[in-house]
């Protein structure tokens, strides 16, 4: 292998045309999926450090939805929205992304690996934010407060619509990704795409995102640990629904503080990436480089490896107990840093970038 091949593999990975942060943070999100996925994981516990990995619960599949807003910004032209032509061809190849993002969805709930997908969600996002690409920050930012705001008490009364306890709606759950339900999950992606056109390079804003999301973040966490008790209400009401924080409960106080959590998490990362230590976490931003195929691998292997030893997939309980954890998480980072260093863009990325562009070309 040349040397000029390798030193435009690192390039690829190390170069201008990569955000080091954003990969960093997207690995640090595929990594804490992988987590809430096969860890057991007691109740968060802030004075118990043994409880501290429940900080993955929740919080990495919306700091990855927050994430997809960044890209989508940085795809549609970084500070400044593309041109409208070029900016008709961006929208056309995220429609064929999502597409194909929501087959992969599909057939990863096929495999039968008990895990809410979050892919066919992570489409539909993609396709509710391609009319918002060509708004500026601040209006973006405002978009996301009033959806942050307004949707967590809407979000109740669609989760007890009769349809979703039919057999019908149960399947319409899964192929929509409703475990993330779009209508709240969209504020996540509206702001990171605003985090996107604010300038993500600029120091100032990397300041800013990582200030507000901690103060966001101490908003949310702080209201619902001294606003709600610790034994569990005899019955839930609506606004047991709409006041909390817990993880997945798409509540106006998880929204908050988990919302914070990401943006906190983005801009810690931007500001890491400025200094050396950008070279110490190469490993984790080269799985943030190639995330949908981290992220497909881990269930695949799942799949296959549950079905071989236990003879079941879906066997949750078992496989956790087998402590596949650090294995599959090992196995993750080294295969994607050696891949991003010899080869080059994860497989995945590389087809799904490929059938947009062959599908949508300059008219």
């Amino acid at each position: 292998m040349s040397a000029g091949w390798l030193a435009s593999r690192w390039d690829r990975l190390n170069g201008r045309q990569r955000v080091a942060g954003v990969d960093l943070a997207r690995g640090l999100a595929v990594i804490g999926m992988v987590a809430a996925h096969l860890l057991w994981i007691d109740d968060l516990d802030f004075a118990d450090a043994a409880t501290w990995v429940a900080v993955v619960d929740g919080r990495s599949s919306i700091l990855f939805a927050t994430l997809a807003g960044v890209s989508i910004g940085l795809v549609t032209g970084g500070r400044r929205p593309l041109p409208p032509p070029e900016l008709r061809l961006a929208r056309g190849r995220l429609v064929v992304r999502a597409a194909l993002l929501w087959m992969l969805g599909v057939f990863l709930i096929a495999t039968g690996v008990p895990v809410f997908v979050i892919l066919p969600a992570y489409a539909i996002l993609f396709l509710l934010a391609l009319p918002l690409v060509s708004l500026r920050a601040r209006t973006l930012f405002l978009l996301a407060t009033g959806l942050a705001l307004v949707m967590p008490f809407v979000q109740p009364v669609l989760d007890h619509l009769p349809i979703w306890s039919t057999q019908s709606g149960q399947l319409l759950a899964a192929v929509i990704g409703w475990h993330y339900p779009f209508p709240v999950w969209i504020a996540f992606v509206v702001a990171g795409l605003g985090v996107a056109r604010a300038g993500i390079l600029s120091l100032r804003v990397q300041l800013w995102t990582l200030g507000a999301g901690a103060l966001l973040a101490t908003a949310g966490y702080g209201l619902h640990a001294g606003t709600r008790g610790d034994a569990a209400p005899s019955s839930i009401s609506y606004w047991d629904e709409v006041w909390t924080a817990e993880p997945h409960s798409s509540a106006l106080l998880e929204v908050i503080g988990s919302g914070g959590f990401a943006l906190a998490t983005i801009g810690l990362c931007l500001l890491l990436c400025r200094t050396l230590l950008t070279w110490v976490v190469l490993p984790l931003r080269a799985v943030g480089a190639m995330p949908l195929t981290a992220y497909t691998a881990q269930l695949v292997i799942w799949a296959i490896a549950a079905t071989v030893i236990l003879g079941n997939p879906s066997d949750l309980s078992g496989f956790r107990d087998l402590e596949p954890f650090w294995p599959m998480t090992e196995v993750l980072v080294i295969a994607c840093t050696v891949w991003a260093l010899l080869i080059g863009r994860g497989p995945l990325e590389w087809l799904v970038d490929r059938v947009a562009r062959l599908a949508v070309r300059p008219g």
